[in-house]
């Protein structure tokens, strides 16, 4: 299921996390080479990914 970003925060290993607007998170990490994400770095690049429509693996696991 299709959820907003709404904000980030990094969890307890320093990873950043989207914040869901179903109150969910999902990592969005830069590790290249198996995670590109270069944006994800910056508050600037953050920012501008707020409101971008990301999978909820755990919303739709609820739905099944």
């Amino acid at each position: 299921m299709q959820q907003a970003i709404i904000g980030f925060h990094l969890d307890k290993e320093n990873d950043w996390v989207a914040d869901l607007a179903c109150g969910h998170g999902q990592h969005v990490r830069h590790n290249p080479p198996w995670q590109n994400r270069p944006w994800v770095m910056t508050e600037q690049g953050r920012q501008e990914k707020v409101g971008l429509m990301l999978e909820c693996k755990k919303c739709d696991e609820q739905s099944e």
